[in-house]
């Protein structure tokens, strides 16, 4: 029954990917495109910088697992991590959490804990997008040609409520309340316990890996926009680029659409119109596609690779303790 369920997953997973990559390349503005003038190098690029970004987040998800007293290996959290990355394409976004969460799961590691691992991990990394991209717009004056798109206080004032609503249920008693309040416990009583592991200076971390995470994944727009004829951004964009990508990101995450098609081309569009809109429509299409790219590669290399040996591998632990001597 368990493996009919995952195949149901597999296919529901392999439907929103082929759906996002028909969307973007349906634009009239990448149909236009010849392909064979894009700079393969940027683009290369573009990928490792994505995959880069990654990282970051799945270190601060593996230490909130251990927060919450489980043991998973860093393999096991690695390949739940990058194959759960796959799920966001479906809508609704929960599959998410629920490949991570089956993924992960062993005699070390509960399903209900690593769910709720995903949340605070999610969460946080929404936040501090928001938080950034905020930062970013009030300092930074909004690029030419932006006038047609979103107003600087709109993008700033959604910038804010998207803070808002990622960040404040992460604040731990909020955070434990929510749980009880949604009778997770009832599926596993033992997470009333994991929860409380988690704490302000956990969130510290979290706020810390993931300004490595959006830095990382503005330099990946970055190299999109070096692949493009015609465009030559220059280092001293790189914020706003980040502010872009994040800003975009989070809105598209928030508004639970596959993907968050349609939502980040808005924003990029905005953002993005000192290039002109044609060049604008190809650098959000090329930087989807390079993160799905990026995404499918790295989770067919990692899903074939099951963890065995699911005993206590101390060895292989990232542990909490081990964050503050780093």
């Amino acid at each position: 029954m368990l493996g009919a369920v995952r195949l149901v997953v597999l296919a529901a997973v392999a439907i929103g990917i082929a759906w996002a990559v028909r969307k973007g390349l349906a634009d009239p503005a990448v149909r236009d495109l010849k392909w064979s003038d894009l700079r393969p190098l940027p683009l290369v690029a573009a990928c490792l910088w994505y995959a880069a970004g990654t990282l970051p987040g799945w270190i601060y998800w593996h230490r909130i697992m251990q927060a919450f007293g489980q043991r998973p290996t860093r393999f096991e959290s690695l390949r739940a991590f990058m194959i759960g990355q796959l799920g966001k394409y479906v809508p609704g976004k929960g599959l998410v959490v629920a490949i991570r969460a089956d993924a992960v799961r062993s005699e070390r590691t509960s399903a209900a804990a690593a769910a709720a691992a995903v949340f605070i991990e999610t969460l946080t990394l929404m936040a501090v997008g928001a938080t950034v991209a905020a930062s970013i717009l009030i300092f930074l004056p909004m690029p030419r040609g932006a006038a047609d798109g979103l107003g600087r206080e709109s993008l700033i004032a959604l910038a804010c409520l998207l803070m808002a609503v990622a960040g404040i249920p992460t604040w731990p008693p909020l955070f434990r309340r929510l749980v009880l309040l949604l009778r997770v416990d009832r599926a596993d009583p033992s997470i009333r316990a994991a929860i409380d592991g988690l704490d302000g200076k956990l969130l510290l971390v979290g706020w810390g890996l993931n300004l490595i995470v959006w830095s990382c994944w503005g330099a990946s727009l970055y190299a999109v926009l070096q692949a493009i004829p015609g465009v030559e951004p220059t280092l001293d964009r790189l914020p706003l680029l980040v502010a872009c990508v994040a800003l975009a990101m989070v809105a598209g995450f928030l508004s639970l659409l596959p993907g968050g098609v349609g939502v980040r081309e808005l924003i990029i569009l905005t953002l993005l119109a000192e290039f002109g809109p044609a060049k604008a429509i190809v650098a959000a299409v090329l930087l989807r596609l390079s993160w799905l790219l990026s995404e499918t590669v790295i989770a067919t290399i990692l899903y074939p690779w099951h963890p065995s040996g699911r005993g206590s591998e101390d060895s292989n632990e990232i542990t909490v303790s081990e964050a503050g001597k780093q």
